[in-house]
Order: C-alpha cells, then sequence, then structure tokens
C-alpha cells in the first residue's frame, strides 16, 4: 500500500494542447495492454488531482485492466518485410532534451530515422532545412522535409511517418495495420479531424500520419507544384495543409480504426480520453474535433493503438520497460483483424 501511495503521489499533471507536461495512460501493444492504462496512471498523479477525480480515473482503469485479462500473443516476424522511415519534427533547443529520447526508444525501430530541424547535428542526425523556427511555419517544414525524403530516401522505404519529438509510436502495431495496404496505392493514414471545409477532414499532426510510396510521389509531383492544389505560403497548420493537398489530388483518408470502431492513433493524452474529464480544454477540442463520434472511458482505445501525443521523455522510458520487458504471467492477446476502408464524406 505504500508503494501504491509513493507512486501516486510521485508524479501527474494534466496537460493541454500548450502544456508539455503530459503522461501516458494508454493500452499498448500484445502482451502488456491492460497493464499499461494501470501503471501509468499510478505513476503520473500528483497532489493537486481532486481526490474524486483520482478515484474516478484509478476506477476506471482498474475496470479496463480486468476486461482485458484474456489475451494471445502475435508471432513477432511478420513485420519484418515492412520498410519504413520515420521522419521527426524537432527544433534546435529539442535535440537534446527531446529528439535524442525519440532516437533511444521507438525510433530505433523504424527502418530509417531522420530528424528534420533548422540545425545539422550529427548525433541525431538532424537534418537541417532552410525554414524559420516557429509554429506557424511549420507548414513550411513539413514541405521541405518531405522534399528531401523524396529526393535522398523514396527507393530506400515503402512507407514514410512523420511524428513530432514527444510522440511516441509503437512501431510493431503500426507494421501490422500497414501490413494490410499496399504501398502502391494512394494510401493516407493517421487520426482524422473534421473541418468544415474539408471533406475528408485532416490528420492531426501531433499523432503522426503515414504515407505509401505512391502518396509521396503524388505530394512532391502532383500537390506541391500546382497552387491550386497546395498552399504555396510557407504559413499554415501543417497537418491541415497536407491533407487539403491530399484530398485536392484524390487521396483517400483511411479510416483507422479498429474493427469495432475504437482509435489507433491519439492526439491528445490518453488519460484524458479514459477518463473523460468533462472541462477539460483538450478533451473539449478531441469531442468537437474527431471525425467519427469519439469513444470514451475504459472502452476508448483499440488493443492495437500505434500512436501517442504529448509524451515527455521521462514517459517514453516508462513505456518502453512497460511494453517490451515486462511480461504479467498467463495473459496473452490476440491482435484484431485489420479492416481498413476509405473515409466516406
Amino acid at each position: 500500500m505504500q508503494h501504491l501511495k509513493t507512486a501516486i503521489a510521485c508524479r501527474a499533471k494534466f496537460m493541454t494542447r500548450d502544456n508539455k507536461h503530459s503522461f501516458l495512460i494508454s493500452l499498448l501493444s500484445g502482451v502488456v495492454f491492460g497493464c499499461i492504462f494501470t501503471c501509468l496512471i499510478l505513476i503520473n498523479f500528483k497532489n493537486n488531482v481532486p481526490d474524486n477525480l483520482k478515484k474516478k480515473l484509478i476506477t476506471a482503469n482498474e475496470n479496463y485492466l480486468r476486461q482485458l485479462t484474456n489475451t494471445e500473443e502475435t508471432g513477432a516476424n511478420e513485420n519484418q518485410n515492412i520498410s519504413l522511415l520515420c521522419w521527426i519534427m524537432t527544433q534546435p533547443r529539442n535535440h537534446a532534451t527531446k529528439a535524442v529520447h525519440v532516437k533511444t526508444t521507438w525510433g530505433k525501430r523504424c527502418n530509417i530515422l531522420l530528424f528534420m530541424s533548422s540545425k545539422e547535428d550529427v548525433s541525431l542526425p538532424a537534418i537541417k532545412l532552410r525554414v524559420w523556427e516557429d509554429r506557424q511555419f511549420l507548414w513550411s517544414k513539413t514541405k521541405y522535409a518531405f522534399k528531401y525524403v523524396y529526393k535522398h530516401y523514396f527507393d530506400k522505404a515503402d512507407w514514410f511517418l512523420k511524428a513530432d519529438d514527444d510522440t511516441y509510436v509503437i512501431i510493431e502495431n503500426l507494421k501490422y495495420l500497414l501490413s494490410s495496404q499496399s504501398t502502391l496505392e494512394p494510401v493516407f493514414l493517421g487520426f482524422p479531424c473534421n473541418r468544415h471545409d474539408m471533406k475528408q477532414g485532416f490528420l492531426a499532426g501531433g499523432a503522426g500520419y503515414v504515407l505509401s510510396k505512391t502518396t509521396l510521389r503524388k505530394f512532391i509531383t502532383e500537390a506541391l507544384p500546382d497552387y491550386d492544389k497546395c498552399q504555396f505560403s510557407d504559413i499554415g497548420d501543417e497537418d491541415v495543409e497536407i491533407s487539403k493537398c491530399m484530398e485536392n489530388i484524390g487521396v483517400k483518408v483511411r479510416n483507422t480504426r479498429d474493427s469495432i470502431g475504437k482509435e489507433r492513433f491519439f492526439q491528445i493524452p490518453t488519460e484524458l480520453i479514459l477518463s473523460n474529464v468533462s472541462d477539460n480544454k483538450a478533451l473539449l477540442w478531441y469531442n468537437n474535433r474527431s471525425y467519427y463520434p469519439p469513444l470514451q472511458g475504459h472502452n476508448c482505445c483499440s488493443d492495437a493503438a500505434i500512436s501517442f501525443h504529448y509524451i515527455t521523455p521521462e514517459m517514453m522510458y516508462v513505456i518502453e520497460k512497460l511494453v517490451y520487458q515486462l511480461k504479467p504471467h498467463a495473459i496473452y492477446r490476440k491482435m484484431d483483424n485489420i479492416n481498413i476502408s476509405d473515409i466516406s464524406p
């Protein structure tokens, strides 16, 4: 009991999109999916969290864990033939505080790992792009990053993931999802958000999004050169602008939910979705922006979840330990069958 109290007291801070101190309460892959929610809810509390909210969160996670006790593992070799390039959006001040921790955790499971910044750093490696480091210029950085990838790595990978330096990705689950798709088709995957002026919405940047080889080629050769299809200005929200480009060249956003409608990509902290804190700004954004009716509470998220946003460096190592080393006795999980379709406006 003393250990539990210590764990609860040690850490937590709810965060919005602009608050970088987050923790992860998330379902993760295979063997330890249920344990992640329970362990992280204990790790990430602080004394300023109301007692009634603590009780609500803990109860939700305990119920979720009980739901996941009958599980089965899947094979580890099914994803070996999928070649994935991951490029990470970062900046000079984050090289040593965020980017390096992506490299030493989940990034090492990418077939090719690159960091896009405005300053070169051979230790990552970080590619120097001639862009301004400011949020309003993220569209500029995204365009130049994909141009660089297309020029130097197009023939070296089949799939291309963009993620932030505070995103955690379970590469095995991503490759499992990609195993059902053809890189010869125009595939665009991520967390879809609705927008009044876009038929198929846009894919949220923080959750990460994936382009097939065909999609990358069409984006570079058909969309970017045509200012009627892609915004010429360097100013703009990168996730909205790239999604507009895709829509204008006929690339369909795919429905990445699992067979029972649970999300795989997460733009906001999953503890907020799990607990359903009604007055939280990030959760209100999630409820308003989700392309599909959002699921909340312990039934919120897919057993084969892929990405989580707003993850601190410390939590990346916690996730590493729980996912890849912790092995609960007698807990097995069968992976969900993949059935992806285009989003229907």
